[in-house]
């Protein structure tokens, strides 16, 4: 036990600013290609021989995920976070244990009651709400796998408390782990649960499309039982009880409400979609959600893991009175994220026939033209999460949430218009995202620009367009080689598809680089300091 102690100890060291975010990016990365084996397993079993089944499963995650968004998910984080390390900063290890202890019972019970509620009142919920245009068979196969997914807020939730408490404290090996193992479990399920369960020679369980059901679960569990493990040699004192007088529970809980609405109503939008999508043609719903997931896989490996990564400082910083290294570290990490996204938007759009076949053996042309729409918010959605981190620690949970209220709104007026009115069938959805990413990011970036004079300045707006020429040039190279190496009717497996995928983007990309570094930018710089000192070693090592 000892043993297993010093190894979990070694791995929850506290990381740097570009370890963490490199260890958030890769496990960002191994997450989405164990995703998009899972979506490949998937879509390869019902996509195109049972579009019911694959929207009614996609369906029953609706309600769950909903919940978990509205009440735990990235509410946590931005705001237990910066109460926890104000306390941690004092040295009062007691009041941050006690703080969180109490958020965990706290989430424990919300979130039991909310499963508890989505399991009674499934049916209405799928008829009325989030799948009113599914036929008879494909409602009652949502309500079924819907009540099978309600466990999942309430296993996520208190994940999710542990996880952000190793966060608080710089440790993030066992939060980046967790998302792995979750699908991990989705594809026993996919692989093993549908082929029907026996136990001592009795089938308990018949397999079909329920058993990824039942993988959802196994999933939400491994990664409970992954995130406790990351616990180990922090020498956390739990409470099972809730301290409401607290002050730093009470400061958590005025602070949820703004955030926890704001996630909220952003998800309420899918909700929207989803019953819109409910509406069209059968595979709609699985083919705009494919599409959409694929696009936020960038997203979350560039957004999310450096303003993950970085958000724990910036709240540092401000605690600590120093506005203007807050100011230079958020000019920094804006700077970084728009670099990495801009050629990947490219590049997606470009390439969007490739990526689709990764997911559906020899594509397909619906979600390859969803995925093209929302190639722009790429872009924005990546720059969205820095941005509104930047009024979270400020623990300023109001601003980003009224300017959600708005920008939500406009999203769902406009899909309902283009999909209802203008006949754009699902590609409408995919256009009010992408409009709607790049009106809420302009809006969060103006006001904080008012918070903090000097943030947009002239220097950084100068960088902003240099980026964007360079990755306009990058472009023309890119539609080049995709003119090049053509998909032809034998390139239908993901053997056959990714080698050309993958010298496109590295021929794209390298081109990026390159342009980058000669419009004089900084970010390139590392890159082309690695390049150049391994050729040198290789250069020395023929020459002696």
């Amino acid at each position: 036990m000892s043993r297993v102690k010093r190894i979990v100890a070694r791995a929850n060291q506290r990381l740097t600013l570009q370890l963490a975010a490199g260890l958030l990016a890769g496990s960002s990365l191994l997450s989405s290609i164990l995703g998009l084996f899972r979506d490949r397993l998937l879509n390869a079993a019902y996509y195109k021989s049972y579009p019911e089944g694959i929207d009614a499963y996609t369906v029953a995650f609706i309600i769950p995920d909903f919940m978990f968004f509205l009440l735990v998910s990235g509410a946590l984080s931005v705001t237990f976070i910066p109460v926890l390390n104000q306390r941690l900063a004092r040295g009062n290890k007691a009041s941050a244990w006690r703080l969180s202890s109490s958020l965990v019972n706290f989430m424990a019970l919300t979130t039991l009651a909310a499963s508890l509620l989505i399991i009674i009142f499934a049916e209405p919920l799928v008829k009325y709400v989030v799948g009113p245009g599914l036929d008879e068979a494909g409602r009652g196969l949502a309500v079924s796998m819907m009540r099978v997914i309600a466990v999942n807020p309430f296993l996520f939730a208190i994940a999710s408390v542990i996880t952000s408490l190793q966060q608080a404290i710089g440790r993030f090996t066992f939060f980046a782990l967790a998302p792995v193992v979750y699908n991990i479990g989705i594809i026993i399920g996919i692989t093993v649960f549908t082929n029907g369960i026996t136990i001592l020679g009795v089938q308990v369980f018949e397999g079909g499309i329920m058993g990824v059901a039942l993988g959802v679960v196994l999933g939400s569990i491994m990664q409970l039982i992954l995130s406790a493990v990351g616990l180990i040699g922090m020498n956390l004192t739990y409470e099972f009880k809730i301290r409401w007088k607290h002050k730093g529970f009470k400061q958590v809980l005025r602070l949820l409400p703004a955030r926890s609405f704001d996630q909220g109503i952003d998800y309420f939008n899918t909700i929207v979609e989803t019953n819109l999508a409910s509406r069209l043609a059968a595979g709609s719903i699985r083919a705009y959600q494919q599409a959409f997931t694929l696009h936020m896989v960038p997203v979350t490996l560039v957004g999310v893991a450096i303003s993950t990564a970085a958000f724990p400082q910036m709240t540092e910083r401000l605690a600590t009175g120093k506005v203007d290294l807050f100011r230079k570290e958020l000019q920094t990490v804006l700077r970084v994220i728009v670099w990495l996204a801009l050629p990947i938007a490219v590049i997606t759009f470009f390439t969007r026939g490739y990526l689709i076949n990764f997911l559906v053996n020899g594509g397909d042309q619906k979600m390859a033209s969803i995925l093209g729409v929302l190639a722009i918010a790429i872009v924005f959605r990546s720059i969205y999460h820095i941005a509104a981190r930047s009024f979270y620690a400020q623990q300023d949970t109001k601003t980003p949430l009224y300017i959600s209220i708005g920008t939500i709104s406009l999203n769902i007026l406009l899909a309902m218009w283009f999909v209802l009115e203008l006949k754009f069938d699902v590609y409408g959805l995919a256009l009010a995202q992408s409009i709607v990413s790049i009106v809420e990011v302009a809006v969060l970036l103006i006001v904080m620009q008012s918070r903090i004079p000097g943030l947009l300045d002239v220097r950084f707006v100068h960088a902003i367009a240099r980026m964007v020429s360079a990755s306009g040039l990058m472009g023309i190279i890119c539609y080049i080689s995709v003119q090049a190496f053509q998909l032809g009717a034998q390139d239908q497996s993901f053997v056959a598809t990714f080698p050309k995928f993958a010298l496109i983007a590295i021929l794209s990309l390298g081109s990026y680089v390159w342009i980058s570094h000669i419009f004089q930018l900084s970010e390139p710089k590392p890159i082309i300091k690695r390049i150049n000192n391994f050729f040198f070693k290789q250069f020395r090592a023929i020459t002696k």
